[in-house]
Parts: structure tokens; C-alpha cells; sequence
């Protein structure tokens, strides 16, 4: 049965709210979803909360119950509250029906199957959240085998990026690499390093795609540096027909990625 806090001052309560912060959740190798629909995504593949707080008024919904069972079966804490706590929980005033408490998971680079997707998503020191969930999404759409983060990049346990994932957090595998280590296990089989640059001619559409792609997109600001791009088996550029010179990394991976998905279809 479900335990029942209503506290704000609870130990509990201020533990979770701390798992906002990045360095807590480093510290305690846990991190925070919310939403029926990200939390329903995320049991479906086979990932529960170790806690799950719900709101009282929320109970009889059958996706809360579906929850609230499979979280109690597999040993997991379940705790029903206010709407004020969970609005606590998750920093937004309007708040969602149920709030996760999940182990952060990574897949190591070198458990990879590189032959079982014929694109992969890379990214290189990105900052923005929104934008690290939105190429989750990306890679969740076209059948990425995953996303492989390089370097410093922003958080994908942030509560920012996980909202942003809209579930697809637990649907496709996230990695992280330093530069040398990717370069060294791409090398080591087939794999099509695609970089996206304003530094060259070379047409995305123009361009021919072989599987494995690992399409590779760079810092927001920055964009890759030279000695990323160098070792790039091809380098492409979006054509921009108006003032801006550059698309919103997420958007331009988005785009990429549907060009490299319908060549390897057709």
C-alpha cells in the first residue's frame, strides 16, 4: 500500500528536491521524470522508479494504478501527496500528475552494436537541455540506435532535458565519450562519421550516406571544432536562403537526420 506524506518538511521530501541540482544527482546516481506520459514511455521499457509520488486526486486514473502496481511489485516506494509537494518536486506550478525518482542508466561505448541501426546520433558539447531532448526525440522518430554524447555536454538527467526528451530518455540508449575514445572504437569498424559545418560546399542532399552514419553535430555556439571536422569522413551544410547563418542545433540534426533515413530507405 501506498505510504502517505504531506509534509513539506519531510526528509524525503528535501531529498528529492535536491536531485534538481546536478551535483546531487551525481552524488546519488538518481534523477527526476514526471508525467504520466513520460513515466507510462518509461515502464514500458522496462524502467520503474525506485520512488513514485502521485497525487491523491489522480489515484483512480488506470495509467496511475498501472503505475502504483508495478512500482509496488517491483519493490519500489510509493508515496501519495498534495498537489503542493509534487509543484515542489518538479519546480513548475502547474504540476503533473505523478513525479519519478529513477537511477540514472548510460549504456559504455564499448557495449555498442553498431550494426543494429543504420544511424546513430552524435553530439558535441551541447548546452542547451531543451536541445538535448529534442535530438532524443529526433533520434527516437527516425530509429537511432542511440545518442552518443561527447565531451562536456549538458545533463540528460536534468530535469530540464528529461522533460524536453518527452520519454524518449528510455526509449533510445545514451552514451558518453571523450573525443579520443569515439574516434578510437569508430575506427575500429564501419561507421561514416558525418559532421554538420558551415565550412564547406558539400550539399546535405548532395552528399551519399552509408551505413552505419554517425551524424555528428556540434556545440550551439561553436559549432565543431577543426580538428573534429578534419576527421570527418564528410562534412555537409544546410543551404540557408535567408539572414541566418545557422539552424538551432536540434532542428538542424532533425533535418539531417530524415535525409539520412530516407536515403538508407530508398
Amino acid at each position: 500500500m501506498p505510504r502517505e506524506i504531506t509534509a513539506y518538511s519531510n526528509p524525503l521530501i528535501k531529498r528529492v528536491r535536491t536531485l534538481r541540482d546536478k551535483k546531487h544527482r551525481r552524488d546519488e546516481g538518481l534523477f527526476l521524470a514526471e508525467g504520466l506520459r513520460i513515466l507510462t514511455e518509461a515502464r514500458e521499457t522496462g524502467r520503474l522508479p525506485e520512488m513514485l509520488f502521485f497525487a491523491r486526486q489522480s489515484a483512480g486514473h488506470p495509467l496511475v494504478e498501472a503505475l502504483v502496481e508495478a512500482v509496488e511489485s517491483a519493490g519500489g516506494d510509493v508515496i501519495e501527496t498534495t498537489p503542493d509537494i509534487l509543484s515542489k518536486l518538479s519546480g513548475k506550478d502547474n504540476p503533473q500528475a505523478v513525479v519519478g525518482v529513477f537511477a540514472e542508466f548510460l549504456t559504455p561505448l564499448d557495449t555498442i552494436d553498431r550494426t543494429i541501426a543504420p544511424l546513430w546520433l552524435v553530439a558535441e558539447k551541447l548546452r542547451d537541455p531543451g536541445n538535448l531532448g529534442t535530438i532524443l526525440r529526433t533520434g527516437d522518430a527516425v530509429g537511432a540506435g542511440g545518442l552518443i554524447l561527447i565531451d562536456d555536454c549538458v545533463d540528460p538527467f536534468s530535469v530540464e532535458a528529461v522533460r524536453a526528451s518527452m520519454g524518449a530518455l528510455f526509449t533510445i540508449p545514451i552514451v558518453k565519450a571523450r573525443w579520443e575514445d569515439f574516434l578510437l572504437w569508430l575506427r575500429a569498424g564501419p561507421g561514416q562519421l558525418v559532421g554538420l559545418s558551415l565550412d564547406t560546399d558539400h550539399d546535405y542532399r548532395a552528399a551519399r550516406y552509408t551505413a552505419p552514419t554517425f551524424l555528428l553535430t556540434g556545440n550551439e555556439a561553436q559549432g565543431l571544432p577543426e580538428t573534429y571536422e578534419a576527421a570527418c569522413d564528410l562534412l555537409v551544410k544546410l543551404p540557408m536562403l535567408g539572414k541566418a547563418d545557422s539552424l538551432n542545433a536540434a532542428v538542424a540534426t532533425a533535418v539531417m537526420a530524415y535525409e539520412v533515413l530516407a536515403q538508407h530507405r530508398g
